[in-house]
């Protein structure tokens, strides 16, 4: 094979590049190869047969005129001996109806320098390998590119660099940033990262990238591997051995006449049929005709199966009859059906068919067969009509009696039994109340009755009343649903409420519900949804709320058109929610931490009165204790990186996503799933703004509008609730003084420029701004892996 490696480096940015850069192309180059005709259509005597374990069909052979040309191959003198495909690597598999051949490719080391003021993107080295043309190419989706390293970016691309055909990248964390092969188990980018290979060019080009932070003892190391053993290989294993890679060939670069025959196709049985693997220039392969099977490209080479020989491909359950090209299978006799799959043959039930099986007595059906006789009282021929003739006998007196006390003691059972039934039932349904109940741990419920009388007359709701409130839970009572469970709607003791059942029967899910009720059971907010009361008689536990009638903040927020909530009701809302979230952490018995404060989370009364519900995530504190530590919970956007990193759930939580309620607040823009034109999310790009004079860009036009000099004063309260560490934002106390001052100041006659907003400076507030977007950066990347 003739290779060519080339290396273009730029300034002290430079990959040495050896011709090995890439073996997986080694074997793909092959002498020059054309419709050459064959050197014999019969394999001799003298060729090889085997080298190995290795069985070497024609067109490949060792000795010459024992294979076609480009096709020949060594058998090494090794113990074991091994089979090399252009003397280069060891071939595994040759697959003559795939048209494919499997061989061993060995890893290659890439050395990667980095200056040390090496800190821009663009910086680019490239490695091109050149193939000729020749009978072998990788195989069309069969192999992956396969990328061991440390913050690299391999980029592979066909003879023009600006042709970019697959990529992948590789990071390692600061725990193993030397250590790459502790990789992810699906190479998914941790350590390792892997990309398909498109088949069939005749060029491929390499680029590297290292990104910042790389030291010099970094180096990746590059394979090319079969995509289907690939997830045999351990991950921490496979950079110190040789892989598999398939390679696709063709026995002729023409194309098979219209009649699909080709000279090459030499066995009576067999057909030609074109290759796509290679672009452009096309190919053909040849194969045996169904039924058949062995080696087209000989006389003779393609044998029938004897398909009854091979029931676990060709599956047959009855009787197998093999035919030229192909097999009969079918049931046995007494039996109809399909014969190819395991229960497909049914037993006949003859006696279904008296006619065409003559029994006219009694008929019993046996398996492939049945049993007729004549029936009690009679004799004769069974198989013939009126065969059968009665026996003259008087029928006894003591049969009648039996038959008439049966008759009268089967009518007393009909008569008792649904009477039965229904005891059991009710039976059953009061064991199966009493399990849920203690099961929902209804002792919580039964103590808190115990306390407060009032709570538990209000609290305590049957599942009768919930069935007749929600219709048994029609499919048009449904108004909504969290993420704990579906919502309905319904009227109870003349009061409309909302009804929440949860979705899944998970224990997590219930004692979530029996959190919930804990909490709101001893919260008295005006800006928090009234739970009214709750059913443990089923399953799932059942939570009932005041039916907050006018929907969710972000529905009346993210509405279609320029118009949405006015600003003064906006302002008003986020105070409302400061002063639920300053009542939950400073004001009950035990603070309490919501964990999912987001838009969808707020509901909003006929007067837009803010309402904070969905307590489903929240948790206790301890006054004692500053934080705890949790599985994560929340929604992506608005939860705090920090607690996100380390689980350790705090008041500052709260308060983060606070403030990025506020910012959605002002922009009207999604933080789940807003990108700036940088890539940066809602928090980082909010901040950037902010700190350079241009929060115009971003902030909602009817917010502008309506304004009145308090804009900057709020968004620069969003960014302090929003730093990076928890210790530098504000408590939810000090959000709710800072915001009833602000609307104290609103209602106060309007500002006119210049304003001195010396309230809240700005320019502290946005110190962190470039290492909150590193951060958030980190955190999009790790949100993909579970913790």
């Amino acid at each position: 094979m003739d290779m060519v490696a080339t290396t273009i480096g730029r300034g002290d940015k430079m990959f040495s590049a050896v011709s090995a850069a890439l073996p997986l192309l080694l074997l793909v180059a092959a002498a020059a190869f054309a419709a050459a005709p064959s050197p014999a259509s019969t394999v001799g005597s003298h060729c090889t047969p085997r080298c190995g374990n290795i069985s070497i069909p024609y067109p490949f052979g060792v000795e010459p005129g024992c294979y076609r040309p480009g096709f020949d191959v060594t058998c090494s003198k090794d113990v074991p001996p091994k089979l090399l495909l252009r003397n280069a690597s060891e071939v595994i598999d040759i697959n003559l109806p795939n048209g494919t051949v499997d061989v061993y490719v060995d890893r290659v080391d890439q050395s990667l320098p980095v200056p040390q003021a090496y800190n821009s993107i663009g910086n680019w080295d490239v490695v091109g390998v050149f193939i000729d043309s020749g009978p072998f190419t990788l195989a069309p989706g069969r192999n992956k590119l396969l990328v061991f390293g440390c913050d690299v970016q391999v980029l592979l691309m066909g003879s023009d660099e600006a042709d970019i055909i697959s990529t992948c990248a590789a990071f390692c964390s600061r725990v193993f940033r030397n250590q790459y092969q502790v990789a992810s188990e699906d190479c998914s980018g941790i350590g390792c990262c892997q990309a398909p290979i498109p088949a069939g060019l005749n060029a491929y080009l390499l680029q590297f990238r290292q990104f910042n932070g790389s030291r010099s003892s970094d180096h990746a190391t590059v394979f090319v591997v079969d995509a289907e053993r690939l997830s045999s290989f351990p991950m921490d294993s496979v950079s110190w051995r040789a892989l598999p890679v398939v390679l696709e060939w063709v026995i002729s670069n023409s194309t098979c006449q219209s009649n699909s025959t080709s000279p090459e196709c030499r066995s009576s049985n067999s057909f030609c049929q074109n290759s796509t693997a290679f672009r452009g220039t096309g190919g053909h392969r040849c194969h045996c005709a169904q039924g058949y099977d062995g080696n087209p490209y000989v006389l003779d080479g393609c044998k029938d199966i004897d398909e009854c020989k091979y029931p676990e491909v060709y599956p047959c359950f009855g009787d197998c009859n093999n035919t030229v090209g192909g097999y009969l299978c079918k049931c046995p006799l007494g039996f109809v059906g399909d014969a190819s799959t395991p229960t497909g043959c049914k037993d006949v039930d003859e006696c279904l068919h008296p006619d065409a099986y003559a029994c006219y007595g009694i008929c019993e059906n046996l398996p492939g067969s049945f049993h007729c006789q004549c029936p009690q009282g009679t004799y004769g021929d069974p198989t013939t009509k009126g065969g059968c003739i009665t026996i003259k006998n008087s029928f006894p007196g003591w049969k009648v009696a039996l038959i008439a006390s049966s008759g009268f003691i089967l009518l007393i059972v009909a008569l008792a039994a649904p009477f039965v039934t229904r005891k059991i039932q009710l039976q059953r349904l009061k064991r199966l109340k009493e399990k849920f109940f203690k099961q929902n741990h209804g002792l919580l419920l039964q103590q808190l009755i115990s306390q407060n009388t009032d709570i538990g007359e209000r609290m305590i709701i049957t599942l009768r009343e919930i069935e007749k409130a929600t219709d048994n839970f029609d499919k048009s009572r449904e108004v909504g649903g969290g993420g704990h469970g579906v919502v309905y709607k319904g009227i109870l003791h003349l009061h409309v409420v909302a009804i929440k059942k949860s979705k899944i029967v998970v224990q997590r899910e219930i004692d979530d519900f029996i959190n919930e009720v804990a909490i709101l059971s001893q919260v008295n907010h005006r800006n928090v949804v009234k739970l009214l009361g709750c059913c443990l008689e089923t399953e799932v536990p059942l939570l009932v709320y005041e039916f907050i009638a006018n929907g969710t903040l972000y529905h009346h927020l993210h509405v279609e058109g320029p118009i949405s909530l006015s600003w003064d009701d906006r302002l008003r809302i986020v105070l409302e929610v400061a002063r639920a979230l300053s009542y939950l952490h400073s004001a009950t018995s035990m603070p309490i931490y919501h964990r999912d404060i987001k838009s969808s989370n707020v509901l909003l009364d006929d007067g837009l009165t803010a309402k904070v519900s969905d307590f489903g995530a929240s948790r206790y504190i301890p006054i004692d204790q500053t934080g705890v530590n949790t599985a994560i919970q929340g929604t992506f956007g608005y939860l705090d990186p920090m607690y996100y990193y380390t689980g350790r759930l705090t008041d500052k939580s709260d308060v983060f996503s606070f403030g990025v309620l506020v910012m959605e607040l002002l922009t009207r823009k999604k933080p789940f799933v807003y990108r700036s034109d940088d890539g940066d999310g809602l928090v980082s790009h909010f901040a950037s703004l902010l700190g350079e004079g241009k929060l115009g860009d971003i902030i909602d036009p009817q917010v502008l509008e309506e304004g009145n000099g308090d804009i900057q004063e709020v968004a620069a309260l969003a960014v302090m609730c929003t730093k990076l560490k928890g210790e530098d934002r504000p408590t939810m106390r000090e959000v709710e003084l800072i915001l009833e001052n602000l609307r104290v100041k609103t209602e106060a006659p309007s500002c006119r420029a210049p304003c001195n907003w010396d309230h809240i400076p700005v320019q502290g507030v946005i110190q962190e701004v470039s290492r909150q977007y590193t951060m958030e950066e980190e955190m999009m990347l790790s949100a993909s892996y579970s913790r």
